[in-house]
């Protein structure tokens, strides 16, 4: 996993040094001015290499996560790093997995107290429209898209980027996203001043902004039926509003009110780099502050979509919302994103849903969803997207991320929002223990694909035995099952545990010993509870290594003493074949 310093707004809220401490570094930590190798990778970072690292300059370091290792069972102590009761990297036996919990659940003993939501007057603050930097430093422009004005200004034309802040050594100090249309007055790498304005955009607005120049060219624009005219008294501008296609009379519902943009011969002006027409498509409500057959420069605003006051988001905190992470709820309207990467257009709406369609650059099937028209899509027509990318905002669906983006960025989203809630009570935890819970969540899979296996497809089945028996098919040269990850919640995992005496222990008993009875399931005693149940020593502790290797010994003994029939045979078998050979050579 990739870890980074947590910055909210333009302040550092937990430092990269304070996130790594007592980690095991998985890639070497090259610096980034004279590209020489600063940290080895296998090295465990402790306080002298953390206070190291702040004069080094490193802004991320990709550390082994218990998410991410591959031990079958357990986790292996790299991948942990240290033993946060003893400072040193961890024991074998050490029950991680009890400590994470406890670690996670003691201070939820706190949140209950607390107000449950938070909200109301407090939530609907100023809509932010500007970008103030705090400490002076060379700005940075991450994921960021472009234009430049003819005024030499920067106009942001992509949904994800993000504007950061630099300090001398290279470490970044100030980290802000940035809408799309927000106009920039730096460039990339610009030195800037404390209290220096960077960036604008006008938050009550969607605007939709030129990328190419050319002449402004109205298409199914009918004054009265797919749009009005209004002056403003106190200004007297003329402005154009669409009317939305409910509104229209009969003869407007079917056309599709855009503006194309031709050069100076008449001829339609094309995307960059492609041979489709831009064309701006205007929904309902959209304000045009251009005329007809006016000439637009790149990076100049074609039309406005007015954003409706968002209804009082109602912010879970405290102990539910941590719940509904861990148990991996779909919230009720979550934001949707895009399937894959594209460029979007509308098709034919039906009467209550937009038809969004999302066409693969190369030449693969289009993506189609629907999608309520009450939603506010916040891409538009002719917009290239990225797999992953927002189109309509709302709640982020950990299944959604998991599919579309991976695990990495799906640990990264459940760590980061369960911190936030427990950093609100002041309480810190470290990111390790949330990963160990993550990593149990992630443990099955579905498989897609049977190939040469023994699965089903639809099946869900422990990720390990998946890779064991695909290792198995490859050195078989034959065809691997193909999987999806899939996110449990922490209750269906634990019912879903390969120990049935475990998931008995636990929940819905009756069930779970009937399914095992009825499947002939063995349980082999390798967790906690289990032995806890039978009565034996649990597999934890110092003592794990000394009996692990003596039951190896046993087992490698008993293999002599108690031949099998089929080993007996197979051995006979093998004597008299070399005895026929012995009588052909005589």
């Amino acid at each position: 996993l990739t870890l980074h310093p947590v910055i909210e707004g333009g302040d550092i809220i937990v430092s990269l040094a304070e996130r790594v401490l007592g980690r095991v570094v998985a890639q070497d930590v090259i610096a980034p001015a004279s590209q020489e190798v600063l940290i080895e990778k296998g090295t465990l970072l402790d306080e002298a290499w953390c206070e190291r690292l702040d004069t080094m300059g490193v802004d991320e370091i990709v550390v082994r996560s218990a998410i991410t290792c591959s031990s079958s069972h357990g986790v292996c102590s790299s991948c942990y790093g240290r033993d946060l009761a003893r400072g040193h990297q961890v024991n074998i036996g050490e029950a991680v997995g009890v400590i994470a919990a406890q670690s996670i659940g003691e201070p939820g003993t706190q949140l209950t107290m607390r107000t449950f939501h938070i909200g109301g007057a407090a939530s609907r603050a100023s809509a932010v429209d500007s970008v103030q930097v705090k400490h002076g430093g060379r700005v940075r422009l991450n994921n960021m898209k472009f234009v430049e004005r003819a005024d030499g200004k920067l106009v942001v034309v992509s949904r994800s980027s993000a504007l950061a802040v630099a300090d001398e050594h290279g470490r970044e100090r100030e980290y802000y996203k940035l809408p799309y249309g927000a106009e920039l007055s730096i460039k990339d790498g610009d030195a800037v001043e404390a209290g220096q304005v960077v960036a604008k955009w006008d938050p009550h607005t969607h605007p939709i902004i030129a990328e190419v120049e050319g002449k402004a060219q109205y298409a199914d624009m009918v004054e009265g039926v797919t749009m009005h005219r209004s002056v403003d008294e106190m200004t007297g501008l003329s402005s154009i509003e669409v009317i939305e296609s409910a509104s229209r009379p009969q003869a407007g519902r079917d056309s599709r009110p855009m503006i194309l943009l031709t050069d100076a011969n008449g001829e339609p002006v094309c995307v960059t780099g492609s041979n489709t027409p831009v064309q701006y498509l205007l929904p309902g409500k959209a304000i045009v502050s251009i005329d007809n057959d006016a000439q637009i420069g790149v990076g100049e605003i074609v039309a406005r979509i007015p954003v409706e006051a968002s209804a009082n988001k109602d912010i879970t905190g405290g102990l539910p919302r941590v719940a509904d992470l861990f148990e991996a709820r779909k919230p009720k309207e979550p934001a949707i994103l895009a399937e894959i990467s594209g460029v979007v257009s509308f098709g034919k709406e039906t009467k209550g849903k937009r038809r969004l369609v999302i066409t693969p650059d190369d030449g693969s099937d289009a993506y189609e969803a629907l999608i309520h028209k009450w939603r506010q899509i916040a891409v538009f027509e002719g917009e290239t997207v990225e797999k992953g990318e927002v189109i309509s905002d709302g709640p982020s669906n950990p299944h959604d991320i998991l599919r579309l983006l991976g695990v990495a960025e799906l640990a990264k989203y459940i760590t980061a929002e369960i911190q936030e809630v427990y950093r609100l009570q002041g309480v810190g935890i470290n990111d390790k223990h949330i990963e160990v819970i993550v990593r149990q969540m992630l443990r099955k899979v579905e498989i897609t694909d049977a190939g040469d296996s023994d699965f089903i497809p639809g099946d869900q089945v422990e990720l390990v035995k998946v890779l064991q028996q695909n290792a198995m098919l490859e050195k078989a040269e034959k065809f691997p099952a193909k999987y999806q990850r899939v996110l449990l919640g922490i209750t269906k995992a634990s019912l879903a545990t390969e120990s049935f005496i475990s998931a008995a222990s636990f929940q819905e008993t009756t069930r779970v010993l009937t399914e095992a009875a009825v499947t002939g399931k063995r349980d082999y005693l390798r967790g906690l509870k289990e032995n806890v149940v039978v009565g034996r020593l649990i597999p934890a502790g110092t003592g794990l290594a000394h009996h692990q290797e003596r039951r190896r010994k046993r087992d490698g003994s008993e293999r002599v003493l108690h031949p099998s029939a089929f080993d007996v045979e197979q051995e006979l078998g093998a004597q008299l074949t070399a005895l026929d050979s012995d009588d052909d050579d005589l």
